[in-house]
C-alpha cells in the first residue's frame, strides 16, 4: 500500500475516535430515516401554499406555514418537514384550515437527531458494514471490499472481521446498508392526526423559531451648511434557523416584548405618510398593540446564513441643526489634581431633527444605529460618526451625538467659595470657550446645582432646565473667545 493511500486511510479512522458511548443495537430490518412508515405520510416544501415570518427584534420569529394535503381517514401519522431548526417545539400550533372540528393532534415529536457521518456509524453498533479500502498494487490502485462487524463504539470503533478483533483499521470510506429511522436529514415535526373528514385539507402549522432577527440601520447625509439631510433607513435581517425561507410575506415587529426566559434541552430558545412624488414605501408600517407592525411590500426570500437589508424608509432634504453642548460634572467644582488649573470638558456635537411628515418623515423609526456622513469642499463624503437611537415615535426629535468638537475647548474654574451662613453658601465659576473654527458657533453649557440654590448673576442667558440643573447659551464668534460667569447661592 503507498504512503498516500495509508495516511488517508489513517486519517478517516481518526475522525471516528470522538463522541459519546452508543446507545443500542438498531434491528437489522430498520428501514430509512425520514422515510414514510406504512400508514405514515409526510409533507415538504412541495406542499407549501403559504409562507408568512414575523420577526421580532429580540431573536425570535414567529412562522406560519400553509400547506395543500391529503390526510387518511382515522388516525395516523404526519411527519412535517422542512422547519426551522431552532423551533420551540413548546409553541407549536397544527390545525386544518379546511375543516378543523374534524381534525384533532393526539400526540406531537418533535425529531432534531440530524443525520451525521458519526452518529450513522455509532447507529451502526452490532452490525455489519462495508470497509472500502483502496489497494495498490503494481503501479495500480483497486477497491477492497471488508466486511466487518461495528461490536464497539466508544473511544474508537472496534471491529469484528471474520474471527478476528481488529481496532486501528482505517477505510476510504464505508457503506451502510440503509438509514435507521432515529436519524433525519433534516428537522421534522411528526404528529398523530386523527380526521374524520375529508381526505383534502389546507393546514396551518405556526411555531416560534430562534436566531431570526432583524435590526435597523441609518444613513444621515448631512449638507455642507449643515442645515439639510437626506435620511435613509435600513432593515437588516439575519437568518441563523437552520432553513432557507422562501417567498415568504415578510413582517418585522418593533418594540420590547416581555418574554418568560426558559431552557429546551440545548435549543435557544398610522400608516406611513410619504410625499406625493415619493416611490411607493418598501414596507408599511401600522401600530399594532403597543408595538409597530412593519410589512414589506413584496414577497422574499430568506436563505439559511444569510444577511439581507430592506429598504425601511426615506427622507429628502430633512431640516437638521448642529449643537455644541459641555455638560458639567459635580466632580468639576473642586479640581484636586491641579489646584488652580482649570479643567478640560469636552465639547460635543450633536445633529438634530424632527421625525415629522414636513420633513419627508413621519413613520415610527425602530431602535438602531444611525451613521452620519457629511459632504467635503470637493464634493466627497465621509463618514462623522454614529449613534444609537432608541425607538422614535413619530413627531419626536431626535439628537445624534458625532463625537467631540475638534476646534472648539471648553475650560472650566472654580473662581469663589464663600460661606454666607451655617448652611449657606456661595460658588462662582468661570468657563472659557474658544472657537478656532472659521464660523461663529452657540455653544450650550449644561450645569448641575445641588440643594437649593438661587442665581445670583450671570454673564449669559440661563434657563432653569431641572430642580438641579441650568443651561446658558453662549455664543462665541469665529476664531473668537467667549466667556460665561455665573455665581449662584446655595442652601443645603
Amino acid at each position: 500500500m503507498s504512503s498516500r493511500h495509508y495516511l488517508a486511510m489513517a486519517a478517516i479512522g481518526m475522525a471516528l475516535l470522538s463522541g459519546p458511548s452508543a446507545a443500542g443495537v438498531e434491528p437489522p430490518s430498520e428501514p430509512a430515516g425520514g422515510e414514510v412508515q406504512p400508514g405514515d405520510q409526510q409533507t415538504t416544501l412541495d406542499d407549501q401554499s403559504e409562507l408568512a415570518i414575523t420577526v421580532y427584534n429580540s431573536d425570535i420569529a414567529l412562522v406560519r406555514d400553509v400547506r395543500n394535503l391529503q390526510l387518511v381517514r382515522g388516525v395516523g401519522n404526519l411527519r412535517f418537514m422542512d422547519i426551522a431548526a431552532t423551533v420551540n417545539p413548546a409553541t407549536v400550533h397544527f390545525r386544518s384550515l379546511t375543516d378543523p372540528s374534524r381534525v384533532r393532534v393526539l400526540e406531537q415529536n418533535y425529531e432534531y437527531d440530524l443525520l451525521e457521518p458519526d452518529k450513522l456509524l455509532r447507529k451502526y453498533v452490532g452490525r455489519e458494514v462495508t470497509l472500502m479500502r483502496n489497494r495498490t498494487d503494481g503501479g495500480s490502485t483497486r477497491q477492497e471490499e471488508v466486511k466487518a462487524t461495528l461490536l464497539s463504539y466508544n473511544t474508537a470503533p472496534v471491529w469484528k472481521i471474520g474471527n478476528e478483533i481488529v481496532t486501528g483499521i482505517g477505510a476510504d470510506h464505508i457503506r451502510f446498508p440503509g438509514l435507521p429511522n432515529t436519524l433525519y436529514s433534516r428537522p421534522t415535526l411528526i404528529w398523530t392526526v386523527s380526521n374524520d373528514g375529508e381526505a383534502r385539507h389546507r393546514v396551518e402549522a405556526s411555531y416560534l423559531a430562534s436566531k431570526l432577527a432583524w435590526s435597523a440601520d441609518y444613513v444621515l447625509t448631512v449638507a455642507r451648511d449643515d442645515k439639510a439631510a437626506d435620511l435613509n433607513g435600513w432593515v437588516t435581517l439575519t437568518n441563523g434557523s437552520g432553513t432557507a425561507f422562501r417567498d415568504a410575506k415578510l413582517q418585522l415587529v418593533a418594540g420590547d416584548l416581555n418574554r418568560v426566559r426558559q431552557q429546551f434541552g440545548r435549543m435557544q430558545s398610522d400608516a406611513m405618510e410619504v410625499r406625493a412624488s415619493a416611490p411607493p414605501p418598501m414596507m408599511e408600517q401600522e401600530a399594532f398593540s403597543d408595538y409597530h407592525l412593519y410589512t414589506m411590500a413584496r414577497k422574499t426570500t430568506i436563505n439559511h446564513n444569510q444577511t439581507k437589508q430592506v429598504s425601511l424608509l426615506e427622507g429628502t432634504g430633512v431640516p437638521v441643526g448642529k449643537r455644541y453642548i459641555v455638560d458639567g460634572q459635580y466632580s468639576y467644582y473642586r479640581n484636586q489634581q491641579r489646584p488652580g488649573s482649570p479643567v478640560k470638558d469636552p465639547v460635543q456635537v450633536y445633529y438634530q431633527f424632527k421625525n415629522e411628515q414636513k420633513g419627508g418623515l413621519g413613520i415610527p423609526m425602530p431602535a438602531g444605529v444611525l451613521r452620519v456622513y457629511q459632504q467635503d469642499s470637493k464634493g466627497g463624503t465621509h463618514f462623522v460618526g454614529e449613534d444609537r437611537i432608541a425607538h422614535t415615535p413619530k413627531d419626536e426629535t431626535l439628537n445624534v451625538k458625532i463625537g467631540n468638537a475638534f476646534d472648539v475647548v471648553c475650560e472650566r474654574n472654580q473662581v469663589d467659595f464663600e460661606k454666607i451662613a451655617g448652611n449657606v453658601y456661595e460658588f462662582e465659576y468661570e468657563v472659557t470657550l474658544r472657537n478656532h473654527k472659521a464660523t461663529a458657533i452657540d455653544v450650550e453649557v449644561n450645569e448641575p446645582l445641588g440643594g437649593t440654590w438661587r442665581m445670583i448673576r450671570s454673564s449669559y442667558e440661563w434657563t432653569k432646565t431641572a430642580a438641579w440643573a441650568a443651561r446658558f447659551k453662549v455664543p462665541v464668534a469665529a476664531d473668537g473667545t467667549s466667556v460665561l460667569k455665573y455665581r449662584v447661592r446655595v442652601t443645603y
